[in-house]
């Protein structure tokens, strides 16, 4: 029964995909305006977690500036669709100049072109999905980790967009061997690093409180002695299908001959990510449980201490 709805969701993906390309990107725009609306007032999607999350990140905000930020976050979100349909067809080697402004560009130049193997890292911050397109047309093709969607048909016709320029992806389930034949070619290995990665993962602070980040990350660099580069493309003052590629920080091993531990290198991407994001909060999703394991683990402290007091009392 599932695999006989997966075909009628594809295809519904696929018209709501050429009503997308249909239109402009400022009819985008409005529409998005409309929709963001919506789910930030009247269908209230994850409305108490994106709350919690934003009280944790930007405490000091009152509750109308959170709603707003909350609607120019799902804005984004509509918008980012509305791009994603249009990049394939607008942007291309001969005009990206127009589209898209490199910041930074120095290191760009300096770490890409050398020949070392390069683990980069994003998160689900401005157009990430963009900018995996952008640095395979510019001649720069990533591997990147992500889980293949259940829907076959959906799956294959995401993996045609990200692959069409040069971005080829690596199983989240699995992938670990072809992660390391990457690096052993010294090829580009791009990861997406803001979220939980569960009880067993590296804790590092993000917007000042304690979450669960991948390890991987920062192991990889340490065996092969790869620069870990911080990378994301966010949206140019605003203008749908204008954006700045920016290489945020470098972090290179060979920059700290005693080395540097897993929880210095975790701690050092995340605060770089998250410095990117202060400065453009409406395009992070805030839709995540980042601190979910933190939470967890906090409570059971609780538990465990409340428990103990009171077993001291009957005592």
């Amino acid at each position: 029964m599932k695999r006989v709805l997966d075909y009628p969701v594809y295809l519904l993906v696929r018209v709501m995909v050429c009503l997308a390309q249909a239109l402009s990107p400022e009819t985008g725009v409005a529409l998005g305006r409309f929709f963001a609306w919506c789910f930030t007032y009247l269908v209230p999607i994850r409305r108490r977690l994106i709350r919690e999350n934003l009280a944790i990140a930007f405490p000091e905000m009152l509750s109308e500036q959170r709603s707003e930020l909350i609607y120019r976050m799902w804005e984004h979100l509509f918008l980012l669709v509305v791009e994603v349909a249009h990049i394939p067809r607008r942007i291309h080697q001969t005009n990206w100049r127009d589209y898209i402004t490199l910041v930074n560009t120095g290191a760009i130049g300096k770490i890409l072109h050398n020949d070392r193997p390069i683990v980069m890292v994003t998160g689900h911050f401005g157009n990430f999905e963009a900018g995996g397109f952008f640095l395979g047309m510019l001649g720069y093709p990533t591997y990147s980790v992500a889980r293949p969607l259940d829907n076959p048909w959906l799956n294959d016709f995401i993996t045609s967009f990200r692959e069409a320029s040069g971005q080829f992806l690596v199983p989240k389930n699995d992938g670990y061997d072809q992660i390391l034949e990457v690096l052993a070619r010294r090829d580009v290995m791009a990861f997406l690093a803001d979220q939980s990665a569960g009880p067993k993962g590296c804790w590092v602070d993000f917007f000042g409180k304690k979450a669960s980040t991948y390890k991987a990350i920062a192991l990889l660099s340490r065996e092969y002695d790869a620069p870990v580069v911080v990378c994301y493309a966010t949206r140019h003052n605003d203008r749908p299908m204008h954006f700045n590629m920016t290489i945020a920080g470098v972090l290179d091993p060979r920059d700290h001959p005693e080395g540097m531990t897993v929880p210095e290198i975790t701690q050092w991407f995340t605060h770089v990510l998250e410095e990117g994001i202060r400065r453009h909060p409406e395009q992070y999703w805030w839709l995540h449980r980042r601190w979910k394991e933190y939470e967890k683990d906090y409570l059971k402290k609780r538990r465990a201490e409340i428990a103990e007091k009171l077993n001291v009392k009957k005592r």
